[in-house]
């Protein structure tokens, strides 16, 4: 595998885990909270969470290679996810329902997947994962 895109499914990996840990942790139907939505509660601690999570992401699409659309797109869901954790209960609330960190994550593994193809996750890398028996699983974008 070439360097590139090692490290481009590397981003994509972690990408994984941002989108898990932030925004879907819990998951109900199609709705989930995460440490983003949690930590919302909390007066600046939430908006730290944020914008570290969102800079760990971007960091690693630059890193990456991503489109500067895509930079674009992943930015702009990070600022309004941040932005809406600033004025206190009601922005707390959309920001617990927002899940910009997960749609940050995701246009990131879309602009990877189009250029290096699909990411696998290797087996067990998801708690409960090997115990389940799904190896080598693609998941979807």
């Amino acid at each position: 595998m070439s360097e590139a895109k090692d490290k481009a499914h590397r981003a994509w990996r972690v990408a994984e885990r941002v989108k898990r840990l932030s925004d879907r942790m819990v998951t109900v139907g199609p709705f989930g909270v995460g440490l983003d939505g949690v930590l919302a509660w909390l007066p600046g601690v939430g908006t730290a969470y944020g914008l570290g999570a969102g800079g760990l992401l971007i960091a690693h699409g630059v890193a990456a290679g991503a489109s500067p659309f895509t930079l674009l797109r992943m930015t702009a869901y990070i600022g309004l996810d941040t932005a809406a954790s600033v004025p206190p209960v009601i922005g707390w609330a959309i920001d617990t329902l927002f899940p910009g960190h997960l749609m940050a994550a995701r246009a990131l593994q879309k602009d990877i997947e189009r250029r290096h193809g699909p990411s696998e996750l290797p087996a067990g890398w998801r708690p409960g994962q090997a115990r389940r028996g799904m190896r080598n699983v693609t998941p979807r974008a």
